[in-house]
């Protein structure tokens, strides 16, 4: 037991030629988690019994079957974000105010992924409904990161790279509405994926901000989080903005000759971290070692990402969360009138930063704020997805820094909410024009703590993001580091 694989292709190869049974890995999985989860708090529920079932199932279907019928990723432990519905198991999107709620359903997206083989170990912890930068803003607990936990992991997919980084999973699925998968990999030394938008379904993913929402896979690497992605791409009819275009997979690449890269000089501004500038140049020169061809590029519009995101995004989720009012599900606190329970139940059920961008929201849609605000945004949106049409024309993808800082301490931006926003200045544009993006370790500052990388590539080139970045990490070993060793 103490010898299981950790990565993904070793465990699926691990299973099928039988040098352990789904239900060995299962418990040794848990044990792991259970090793470190009291330091981390990685999870806000463990599915213990669930799993177990399941696997026993997996192998007798291991037995009974031959390997060419055996789903593809039988028998493969998964983390799944606590905004993504599971039937049968809490949904709670690290909110107080979903605290008991039990999923009926299933996300489509976890769907696939189970009717591939995956075995659920259990909910990861989030910022409450996806809203920060660090996963301190969950109801439950703050998770830690596994390089140093005095630090934040990231978020608001920080319970998912955590338990990634310190080894307790292999794939952990995330969200990102505005970095939220890129930016706890760049924290924490994981790989991610942040899908274009539509190519994952949405369907059962609670939403923050509709148009913004995208579901992602993190992993330790590209070629451990492609397999997880390709299952769960795909077109869906339960969502109504779910892409019917063929999923393409990626290349294997002995070197980057022919591929173009652009640097936007909008993303190496003054008040970046030097070690993290220094990291992500070394990276491009690394490329342009392996034969690509390194551009200049402007993205003229994205110093007006993150106003035009804080506008965006409050307004969505102060509609998306008027469901959340103690009548249909979750908390209800008792009143005299609808109207007190509404105010009772929402005032004490959701917690600061929830209530802080629902009312920014609601601010921006209010009679005559409406076009002066969210009409405004919206086209000065348009203008940011325009700048990354026009530089695809010439380029194969862009890369740039993941976030201005390494993971910051617990607490040190809990009270400068505006310092919290900026760590996504670098992430929001993606999520504003609906790219893909993928993240990725690309060396340490002075303190040992993860520095990350992004590439952004032109809509639907996700197999081209994962192609290129296996190509970098089959070169380099920064994917490989853990905070065990």
């Amino acid at each position: 037991m103490s010898t299981m694989p950790n990565t993904v292709q070793e465990i699926l190869a691990g299973i099928r030629t039988k040098q352990f049974s789904c239900l060995e890995l299962t418990q040794h999985t848990f044990q792991k988690i259970k090793a470190q989860e009291s330091q981390i708090q990685a999870f806000l529920y463990l599915a213990e019994e669930q799993a177990l079932i399941q696997a026993k199932k997996a192998d007798e279907l291991l037995a009974s079957s031959k390997s060419n019928q055996l789903p593809p990723l039988l028998g493969l432990p998964i983390g799944v974000k606590d905004v993504l519905n599971v039937a049968d198991m809490p949904s709670t999107a690290g909110s107080k105010i979903l605290n008991g709620y039990i999923s009926p359903y299933t996300a489509t997206s976890v769907q696939k992924l189970v009717d591939a083989g995956c075995i659920i170990i259990g909910k990861m912890n989030t910022d409450e409904f996806a809203m920060g930068s660090s996963t301190e803003n969950s109801a439950y607990q703050t998770t830690r990161n596994p390089w140093n936990t005095d630090h934040v992991p990231g978020g608001s997919s920080g319970g998912s790279a955590a338990a990634v980084a310190s080894d307790m999973l292999s794939i952990a699925l995330g969200t990102d509405t505005g970095g939220s998968v890129r930016q706890p990999c760049s924290f924490c030394g994981t790989t991610g994926i942040k899908t274009t938008y539509g190519r994952v379904s949405r369907y059962g993913l609670i939403a923050y901000a509709s148009s913004l929402d995208s579901v992602g896979v993190i992993g330790k690497s590209a070629q451990e989080i492609t397999p997880i992605y390709q299952t769960m791409a795909g077109y869906d009819p339960m969502d109504s903005t779910s892409a019917n275009l063929i999923v393409q997979t990626p290349e294997s690449l002995d070197s980057l000759k022919g591929i173009k890269i652009g640097i936007p000089k909008e993303y190496f501004i003054e008040g970046i971290q030097p070690e993290v500038k220094q990291k992500v140049n070394q990276a491009i020169e690394k490329m342009a070692q392996l034969g690509a061809e390194i551009i200049p590029v402007s993205l003229p519009h994205t110093e007006y990402a993150l106003p035009v995101y804080y506008l965006i995004a409050p307004a969505e989720a102060s509609a998306n969360l008027a469901r959340f009012d103690g009548v249909r599900y979750g908390l209800r606190n008792q009143a005299a009138t609808p109207e007190d329970l509404f105010k009772q139940t929402r005032g004490q059920g959701f917690g600061n930063e929830v209530k802080r961008r629902i009312m920014l929201g609601t601010y921006a849609l209010s009679a005559g704020y409406y076009d002066a605000f969210y009409g405004k945004a919206q086209k000065v949106r348009q203008l940011i997805r325009q700048d990354f049409i026009d530089v695809f024309k010439s380029v194969d993808c862009i890369a740039a820094p993941v976030a201005p800082t390494t993971a910051f301490k617990i607490g040190e931006h809990t009270n400068d909410p505006l310092a919290m926003y900026l760590e996504d200045v670098f992430t929001l544009p993606a999520n504003l024009a609906g790219v893909p993006g993928v993240a990725f370790p690309v060396g340490f500052d002075n303190q040992n703590l993860p520095v990350g990388m992004q590439l952004m590539g032109n809509y639907y080139s996700e197999h081209t993001l994962l192609s290129i970045t296996n190509c970098y990490q089959a070169n380099t070993n920064w994917h490989n580091a853990s905070p065990q060793k």
